[in-house]
Parts: structure tokens; sequence; C-alpha cells
């Protein structure tokens, strides 16, 4: 039994030696940029929700709610509704990659209402060819997504709405060597829209919104068995704003939005280095090289328990955690429901991407039909991919007038 507790207390004694002698060294302290798969549900597809700095959780209802609230459609005043949109992408570079969606809503009763879409990103044409003798052949890359919702009013000023996704990302380019395939996964939204009666103030009348929206909650995907998953865009909207009705001709509307993936930070990696000779200077890497965690919370997690773990695992701590938030704030002045004028500014931190953009936007009504124009141009040293593109929106309005909200 002696030999026993000598050989246990020696054995403690070389553990702490040699953790005494070893210690992790950060790879590298560079900005931990969140990325996941499908970005492309993260561009605002439509042109009015563009044009006031990428929102839309919170804005009035639009033929294009389905990408931002689905709740939304619960108050519209048209029986029924067509958005069709394009968005030119890298437009300054090539003139084939784009964004399009095709959106329809049903108002089924003054309760609840149906609507569905499709939204396609192309990446355009690529040509491979195995050497000059060779003829080229073409690839084109691309990722679409197909939804439906269905919207419920839980009283006369609050709705919920939930939708279903289906995801198809076609990008990992086939060289024939290969099993790759394209990649595949469903997702789920769940929102919810608030709007007060109008009240009337000293000098004009008002009504509040508000809105959330959590969208993409679904599983990882993969090209193929050996691939990295991949995180879909799975995020938090919160959104609140304010209508000056300052007569029947004129109305200001002002949202201000927040955003937060609900994706796992990356954490700092580190290398373990043994001070193999005492001598103070930690030289001899340890095996297993560049494979362990000197910060933070490990990324390798299932989407649900992802989604709870983005709140509080940023290496950085809460000062981290604060700058993933985007913010956006976005005005709209309209004059007679027929001409409506935009202007939006995006802010995200310039340690999470510097994406940090001013947008404007123009809106025409003419008979059953809306056009939308909307204009970007960044205002940080990295500039976006749609910088100097004009977005290009249409709505065609079915049974105007069947229902009565404002």
């Amino acid at each position: 039994m002696k030999n026993r507790i000598l050989l246990l207390i020696a054995f403690a004694f070389i553990f702490k030696l040699e953790a005494q002698n070893t210690t992790i060294k950060p790879n590298s302290h560079d900005s931990r940029v969140i990325t996941t798969g499908v970005p492309f549900l993260l561009i605002a597809s439509d042109a009015r929700s563009a044009g006031m700095g990428d929102m839309g959780v919170a804005t009035s209802v639009d033929a294009f709610s389905q990408q931002w609230n689905t709740s939304k459609y619960a108050f519209a005043e048209t029986k029924s509704g067509i958005g069709v949109s394009y968005t030119p992408y890298l437009g300054k570079l090539v003139n084939d990659i784009f964004l399009g969606s095709l959106t329809y809503y049903n108002r089924i009763d003054e309760r609840s209402s149906f609507s569905g879409s499709l939204r396609y990103f192309s990446l355009g044409d690529i040509e491979f060819t195995d050497n000059e003798f060779t003829t080229p052949y073409t690839q084109r890359p691309n990722e679409f997504a197909i939804d439906a919702a269905y919207s419920l009013r839980l009283n006369d000023r609050f709705a919920m709405g939930v939708a279903m996704r289906y995801l198809n990302s076609n990008l990992k380019l086939n060289d024939g060597t290969s099993d790759t395939a394209p990649a595949s996964t469903f997702g789920v939204d769940i929102s919810g829209y608030y709007q007060s009666e109008e009240v009337a103030y000293a000098d004009f009348n008002g009504r509040w919104r508000g809105g959330f929206a959590i969208q993409n909650i679904g599983p990882k995907f993969k090209y193929d068995e050996a691939g990295q998953e991949n995180f879909q865009p799975t995020n938090l909207r919160l959104g609140g704003g304010f209508d000056f009705i300052f007569d029947d001709y004129n109305k200001i509307a002002v949202t201000t939005e927040v955003t937060k993936l609900l994706v796992p930070t990356p954490p700092i990696m580190g290398t373990v280095y043994q001070d193999t000779n005492g001598d103070g200077d930690y030289e001899t890497e340890v095996p297993p090289v560049n494979g362990v965690i000197y910060e933070g919370k490990s990324d390798d997690v299932g989407f649900l328990k992802g989604m709870f773990q983005s709140f509080g695992d940023a290496p950085g701590g809460f000062k981290e955690e604060m700058q993933e938030i985007t913010w956006a704030l976005g005005a709209e002045y309209t004059y007679q429901e027929a001409f409506a004028f935009r202007a939006g500014y995006f802010h995200e931190s310039e340690e999470k991407g510097a994406r940090q953009f001013m947008a404007l936007g123009a809106g025409f009504k003419a008979s059953v039909v809306n056009v939308d124009l909307s204009y970007l141009f960044s205002t940080s040293q990295v500039q976006s991919p749609l910088e100097g593109t004009l977005r290009f929106s249409l709505t065609f309005n079915i049974g105007a007038g069947t229902y009565t909200e404002y």
C-alpha cells in the first residue's frame, strides 16, 4: 500500500513538471469573421428594403415581406400580390452574376395568409479546358431557395408566421475526378409583427411598428462525404419603427433594425510548445500542431447548440459579441401612396466584415403596379460587391383595397 502511495505522488509530480514545461501560443489574433453556407440568403433581394439599408423585419407590409418577416402579410390591404426583383452582383467586374426573386402572397381571410417565393443566385458561366487542343466546357454554379409560409393574426394588432424552406447549393465545381454533388438542406423561419392603432398627437398622427424573425433554422450541409459541414446563415432580426402621418398625402416612416448571426464564432487556435531543456524557451512544437483551442469554444457543434452558443462564445468576450451585431437605420417618405423616396444606412463592425454603406431608393405606383429602384455606395474601405448597383423590383397588386388596415 505504501509503494502505491509513493507511485501516485511521483506520477503527480511528473505530470505537474510536464505541465509547467509546456505552453500554448496563439497562431493568430486576426479578426474572426463568421462565415456560413448559402450567404445569398442575407442579400436584400428587393429594391425597397435595399433602399432603406437592407432592412424589412419591422417595415410596413409589401410583396417582398417573405424574405424578412412573413407575419406582415396578415396586415396586407390587397387580396394578393406578386413581386419580381433583379439584383446584379459584382456589376463592376462581370455582367452575368445576379440574384433574382419571385414572390407570391394571398390573404386567405381577415386573419390569415399564405405566401411562397423562389430566390435564385447565379454565379455566371465558367469555362474549363484541359489544354489548348480540347473543346472547353461550361459550368454555371448557382444556388436557390424555395419556401412557403403561413401567417396568422393572434389579435387585431399582432401576427405570427412560420416559413419552411428548401435550399440547394450547386457551387462546388466538378472536375470529373471527384464525387462532388449539389448540397441541399431545409430551414425554418419564425416571425412576429406588431402594428398599433393610429394615434393622434399634437401636430400629427402616428403608428408604432415592431417585428422579430429567427431565420434559417436548420441542419448543416456539405458537398461530399469527406467535405466540411457548413452552417446555414441562421440569424435573429429585431426591429421597430414609427409612422409620422401628417395628413392624407404625406407620411414619413422611420425604422431601425439589429441583426445577429446565430452561428458559433471561430475560436483562436494555438500550438503547444514545450521547454525541453528547462531554459525558459518554449521552442519544440508538440503534436497536434495547430490543433488546440487557445481562446473561445469549438465551433464543431450541431446547429441547435450553435444557436445558443453563439450568444457567449466570442474569444473577445462581451465586446466581441457586440461587434457581431449589425444595425441599420432607414426612412421612407411617401406622397399619396403614389411616390416614395427612401434612404438608409447599414453598419457592420470592421472586425466582423466592415460592411458599411449608404443606400438611396425611390418607388412609383401606377394603377396596380409598383416600381422600386435602389442604389448603394460604400462608406468603408471595404467596397461592397453591390457598389454602384441599381436594383430593380416590380410588384403587381391584385385586389387592391380588399382589406382596410390603416
